[in-house]
């Protein structure tokens, strides 16, 4: 009897590895069937998102997102007439800050550009995971908003650590949690996914809230548009060279101006 049990434990040590990973493979496959398919998404080239995010009572910012394969990425946000852009070239980072004085592209530090790296990749982590280079966990389930979730724990080739819930019902993620640095600060990032609409066959979800996981304060996204495959130019997410400096006028002689 203890030889046999004894057995039982080394085999379960041998096979777990691979039937942990045939799990995630499996719920991975129902992500992107419940997605719209891997034909379908393997078509998508490019996405623009239009949408707006209300930060507190009276503070809305209008903003779009755009995505271009292989790696590129560029997020766009207006207020008070103002309008900030972060971008993403495939390997470099830049933005422009007009609220913090800065009216020119400027290139963006590390950390930043690992975030944007996230922006950029149009499949998301769990398609064709191996072949970028990530890893995928199975951590068993979990609930999120009193439905069965299965908790994927994916480790970027970047190093950025994520845990994606996927609702065991429907195949589609329905929240994700990530560590990221954001200007030098470490932070715990919460985003809840809901209201799905399907966008050409493929579906997408039109409401994201976002914040600090634990706090009370969350960013509300409302997508107002997708559009799947819009003619974007390269130049769009490639850095643009600083505007030249305005000469001053010449002093007329004899005058001091």
């Amino acid at each position: 009897m203890i030889r046999r049990i004894c057995l039982s434990v080394i085999a379960l040590a041998v096979l777990a590895p691979s039937l942990l990973s045939q799990n995630v493979d499996e719920i991975i496959a129902k992500y992107i069937q419940a997605r719209g398919g891997a034909d379908k998404l393997k078509a998508v080239q490019s996405i623009k998102t239009t949408a707006t995010m209300t930060m507190g009572p009276g503070m809305e910012l209008a903003g779009t997102v755009l995505q271009k394969r292989p790696m590129l990425g560029r997020m766009e946000f207006t207020v008070q007439g103002m309008t900030a852009v972060q971008a993403y070239d495939g390997k470099d980072g830049w933005d422009i800050m007009p609220f913090q004085g800065k009216k020119d592209a400027e290139p963006m530090a590390a950390d930043d550009v690992k975030n944007m790296e996230l922006e950029a990749d149009i499949d998301g982590p769990l398609i064709d995971y191996k072949t970028k280079g990530n890893t995928v966990e199975y951590l068993g389930k979990d609930k999120v908003e009193g439905s069965d979730a299965y908790k994927l724990k994916v480790t970027r080739k970047n190093g950025i650590v994520e845990t994606l819930y996927v609702d065991s019902d429907t195949g589609l993620i329905v929240k994700a949690q990530a560590k990221l640095k954001v200007r030098g600060n470490e932070m715990d990032v919460e985003s809840t996914f809901s209201d799905f609409r399907t966008v050409d066959g493929l579906v997408f979800p039109f409401a994201i809230e976002q914040g600090a996981a634990g706090g009370t304060q969350k960013q509300k996204i409302t997508v107002e548009k997708i559009e799947v495959n819009p003619d974007l130019n390269d130049s769009q997410f490639h850095m643009p060279a600083a505007a030249p400096a305005e000469s001053k006028p010449a002093e007329k002689p004899g005058t001091g101006r």
